[in-house]
C-alpha cells in the first residue's frame, strides 16, 4: 500500500480489514451461522467488498460455562473506511442483528470484531503493548476507550485464528512479527482441535 500523495478517498480504499464473526444465540431470522451471513451481507450493503470468508466453524464458549457453544468465521474485506469508521459500521450492525452488549464474553446473537487493518498499530505500539501484556484476569475487568489494533488477544484466541488462517495465514502481526498460520500452529494442540468445522 502507498503513501504517496493520494487522495484521502483512494488511499482509503486499499484499507484491508481482517473481521472476526461469533455468535451463540438463535434468533427468530435463524440460527448463528445465518445471522453472521447476514451480517456480512449487510457489510456488502454499507460499501464493503467481501474479498475472502472462511468456513464457519464450532468452538466451545470463552470462558468455558459462558454458554452455548459458538459458531465462528472470518472475513477479509475491504472498504473506504478508517479503522475506527469501520468499528461504527460492525457495531451498527450488530445492534440491527439484535447484539445486545449486556457482559463481555457471555452469549449473544452476533459479535463482529474488528481484528486488523493491514499493519497499522492503534492508537501506537505502547499503548498496544499495555492491553496485549494484560492478564486474563485483568482482561475480564478492563475494556479500553479507545480501538486498538491488531486486536490484543488475537495471538490467545483459537476460535479467531483457526478460520482466519484460512482467509489470511500469510498476515504478519505488525508487533509480534508472526503470520497468522504461526500464531494458530503456537496454540495448544487441544485448543486448536476444539475448533471443528461445520458440516
Amino acid at each position: 500500500m502507498g503513501h504517496g500523495e493520494n487522495t484521502g478517498a483512494t488511499l482509503k480504499m486499499n484499507q484491508t480489514f481482517l473481521i472476526a464473526l461469533g455468535g451463540n444465540l438463535t434468533l427468530p431470522t435463524g440460527e448463528p451461522k445465518q445471522t453472521q451471513q447476514m451480517a456480512l451481507q449487510q457489510l456488502e450493503n454499507s460499501g464493503a467488498v467481501i474479498r475472502a470468508l472462511s468456513p464457519f466453524y464450532h468452538t466451545p464458549a470463552f470462558p468455558a460455562g459462558a454458554g452455548p457453544d459458538f459458531v465462528n468465521a472470518a472475513a477479509v474485506i475491504r472498504a473506504s473506511w478508517s479503522p475506527q469508521e469501520a468499528l461504527v459500521h460492525l457495531h451498527r450492525i450488530e445492534a440491527d442483528l439484535g447484539r445486545v452488549r449486556q457482559r463481555r464474553w457471555g452469549e449473544r446473537a452476533i459479535d463482529m470484531d474488528l481484528i486488523a487493518c493491514g499493519d497499522r498499530v492503534l492508537p501506537d505500539a505502547e499503548t498496544f503493548t499495555t492491553w496485549h501484556d494484560l492478564s486474563l484476569e485483568q482482561q475480564m475487568e478492563a475494556t479500553p476507550d479507545e480501538l486498538i489494533l491488531p486486536h490484543p488477544r488475537l495471538q490467545d484466541r483459537a476460535f479467531v485464528l483457526v478460520p482466519l488462517a484460512d482467509v489470511a495465514p500469510d498476515w504478519v502481526h505488525p508487533v509480534l512479527g508472526k503470520t497468522v498460520q504461526q500464531m494458530r500452529d503456537a496454540l495448544p494442540p487441544d485448543e486448536i482441535s476444539a475448533v471443528r468445522a461445520l458440516l
